[in-house]
């Protein structure tokens, strides 16, 4: 009897995809890299327009003035009473020119970072917001240079120039312009920062999101690097930035929530880039 024939079946091989294999190891790359070089260009555009604008001096110390006139009349002028307060005090010094110095783009790097890794909309959110109130502040630095307080000869001691090189290595001379003291976006950003971290953070982050701002605050105006008012219209700046960039997210959602039978009230966007509907 002849032995049954056996089929001659050639063992399976998985399909390919098309696409050389180097292309499924870059792609995951090209939205951080995206996103960082946009951020990137974003902060040297800032810093380099910043020191592109940079006044005259006798107006800017004159403006200086004038600020320290009007913060007279609403009695806000403490800068001397609280900088004389602390001097003598070498650990307050110390504290609040290391949160002047590390406690601003530190915290905005690590917070961005965590945001897009964590949630890819609060990400945008904040980025937005970041570059729409520092596009106002910088037309407020050409349109009114003000001189910071250290500047303005009013017998306020620069302590983070006094106490520290370290400023100058996260801010190269050549990309300040030292007379763009209103508004204050150590305070506007850092406040923008509280507002994200408490949004979307919890437990002890919170207690960072209150203080981060808080502590900011005061640590310009101790340091003599801005007035309480540069601090006030630097929040007012940033409040302004989170609306405009919460206001056009909603005109973006829109016409996605129209193109689905109007069921969109509102929708957030993925770390996966997909669009989370919420009717």
């Amino acid at each position: 009897m002849a032995a049954p024939s056996i089929p001659n079946r050639r063992p399976s091989t998985p399909a390919r995809s098309g696409r050389p294999p180097s292309i499924g190891v870059v792609a995951p790359l090209v939205e951080p890299v995206t996103q960082l070089a946009l951020v990137a260009l974003a902060a040297l555009t800032y810093f380099g327009v910043r020191g592109l604008t940079e006044a005259n001096q006798v107006a800017a110390v004159a403006h200086a003035h004038d600020v320290l006139r009007f913060e007279h009349g609403l009695g806000l002028d403490v800068e001397h009473r609280l900088q004389a307060a602390v001097i003598g005090h070498h650990a307050i010094v110390t504290a609040m020119n290391w949160v002047y110095i590390w406690g601003h783009w530190p915290a905005i790097i690590a917070t961005l970072v965590w945001l897009y890794r964590s949630d890819r909309d609060g990400y945008r959110l904040l980025r937005n917001a970041m570059f729409v109130s520092g596009a106002i502040g910088l037309v407020v630095f050409a349109a009114f240079p003000v001189a910071p307080p250290r500047l303005a000869d009013l017998g306020l001691i620069d302590t983070v120039t006094a106490h520290s090189s370290s400023y100058r290595v996260l801010q190269p001379p050549s990309l300040v312009n030292r007379y763009a003291a209103v508004p204050s976006l150590h305070v506007g950003w850092n406040l923008l920062v509280g507002v994200f971290l408490w949004r979307h953070a919890g437990g002890r982050l919170r207690a960072v999101a209150v203080a981060s701002p808080a502590l900011m605050f005061a640590a310009v105006v101790l340091t003599a690097n801005h007035f309480v008012v540069d601090g006030l219209a630097g929040m007012t700046v940033a409040a302004v930035g989170l609306v405009s960039a919460t206001a056009v997210r909603r005109l973006v959602l829109r016409p996605a929530g129209q193109a689905l039978g109007g069921l969109v009230l509102d929708g957030t966007v993925r770390s996966d880039n997909t669009l989370v509907i919420h009717d």
